[in-house]
């Protein structure tokens, strides 16, 4: 992580304020409204992402939930796809992709992940609204908690948080809704029949949310969360951050609004500490890069608004890099960026062509290794085989089995036909008969494969190995 170029500032050395932050009790920290570009951004980003969760498990798609993890019966509904345990492949390709995804963006841009999509931030965001509409902006915040306990204080303490909880249990409700059908879940509730697993998870993840975004807050960014750790290992001298322009502000001070900064030897900083009033996680930015900003660019809209009211340039603290604030050219097209965006691409067309022809049927064969193989009465050479079918489509077929790899193969099986039921993995025992002057070799690869009576499509095909005496 990058440092400021001298050590001791305004708030102490650094060394002074990494002990400060761990062993000093956690002050709560008011943040105050901003008002700007990145801030409206935030907005939409908040808007966007809670409607799409809150919104999402009510959409319905050919008579069922469009969006449904049905673990009990191991279906995962995704609009017009159905995934089944079997395609657990594709779901950790997702988390790859998403994986890589942060790391490209992070490289780019720093941590504006942690400003505009995380769920913590979103969460916290739609917290701190509820509370500015409760108890007022920062000053009325300050003013009150700083109050002693009456009725005034008691009433709009226990209006925000029953808004808190009940947002809270929504959010749980809804959350459980994605793998319980919601409306079905809805029912359940009104009527108090929900089952003790469903009524676990909407408690528990109502409970995380109401303590998460409404107590703990910037605490999870600081000390939970893993990202804020190794984020550095993304982070080079190009990689976009929100900093302060400290040759350009300092040294800071307080002036009037006609006086000229240079004529006072200051810098365009007036030390009005809105940069800090508006932070969420409390830190100071004019202090360097530090590992708590999560890169919301409140400070960028704060400091611009005040710049605006003294008549100076915009841009003391923006988003720019290291390489930049040295008057060193910036590269945001780099190697590590291409080699990230290169692999992401990769892995994307990789799993979009595995994905599009993806066969929503699957075929184990085992053969069976009690006996190579047995003779018959008639002197027939025989093998058995466990075939392991999986219909993953969401209709019921009935299938038609081939076999190939030697010339006269009789198939013997102890069903009179293939019937498999969406979701069903059927066991089915074979035999396959050849005569022994059939067989060139001791082993003998055969051909299993399986295709549908109404989708020629709907077919897969898997090799065994067929043995014999020779």
């Amino acid at each position: 992580m990058a440092e400021p170029d001298s050590r001791t500032t305004a708030g102490g050395n650094a060394d002074e304020r990494v002990e400060k932050s761990l062993y000093a009790k956690a002050e709560k920290i008011y943040p105050r409204e901003v008002h700007g570009l990145f801030a409206r951004l935030r907005v939409l980003g908040v808007i966007g992402l809670l409607g799409v969760y809150y919104i999402v498990p009510w959409l319905q798609w050919d008579g069922r939930q469009a969006l449904l993890f049905d673990l009990p019966a191991r279906k995962f509904h995704i609009f017009f796809i159905t995934l089944w345990p079997q395609d657990f492949i594709y779901l950790a390709a997702l988390l790859i992709i998403a994986g890589l995804t942060l790391f490209f963006v992070t490289a780019l841009a720093g941590r504006v992940w942690c400003g505009y999509a995380c769920p913590q931030t979103v969460w916290t965001e739609a917290f701190l609204w509820i509370e500015r509409k409760v108890e007022g902006d920062r000053m009325k915040q300050q003013k009150l908690d700083a109050q002693p306990m009456n009725v005034r204080k008691i009433r709009i303490k226990a209006t925000k948080h029953l808004l808190w909880i009940a947002f809270s249990a929504w959010t749980g409700f809804t959350f459980v809704g994605y793998f319980t059908p919601i409306i079905e879940l809805g029912q359940r509730l009104v009527t108090f029949d929900l089952g003790p697993w469903e009524t676990f998870w909407v408690v528990f993840y109502g409970f995380a949310t109401y303590g998460n975004a409404g107590w703990m807050r910037e605490q999870v960014c600081k000390y939970m969360c893993p990202y804020a750790r190794f984020q550095s290992a993304m982070f080079d001298k190009d990689t976009l951050i929100v900093s302060y322009i400290t040759e350009r502000g300092e040294p800071r001070g307080a002036r009037k609004r006609s006086a000229d900064p240079r004529d006072l030897g200051l810098g365009d900083c007036i030390d009005c500490t809105m940069c800090v009033q508006v932070c969420p996680t409390g830190i100071d930015i004019r202090n360097g890069l530090q590992y708590e900003c999560i890169a919301c660019s409140a400070c960028i809209d704060a400091c611009d608004d005040v710049m605006d009211k003294m008549g100076y340039e915009q841009g003391l603290i923006k988003y720019t890099t290291e390489h930049a604030m040295k008057g060193r050219p910036t590269h945001l097209l780099r190697l590590r960026v291409i080699i990230y965006a290169l692999i992401l691409f990769a892995i994307m067309v990789l799993f979009a062509w595995s994905f599009t022809n993806r066969i929503a049927l699957g075929l184990d064969v085992i053969r069976d290794r009690n006996q190579l193989y047995r003779e018959t009465g008639e002197g027939d050479i025989e093998n058995v085989y466990i075939l392991k079918i999986m219909n993953m489509d969401d209709a019921a077929h009935r299938f038609s089995l081939r076999v190939s790899g030697i010339p006269e193969m009789e198939i013997h099986m102890d069903l009179p036909e293939i019937y498999v039921q969406s979701g069903e993995v059927l066991e089915l025992p074979v035999r396959l008969e050849v005569e022994e002057d059939e067989l060139d070799t001791r082993s003998t690869e055969v051909m299993f494969t399986l295709v549908a009576d109404d989708n020629a499509d709907l077919s897969v095909t898997e090799s065994a190995r067929f043995l014999g005496p020779h």
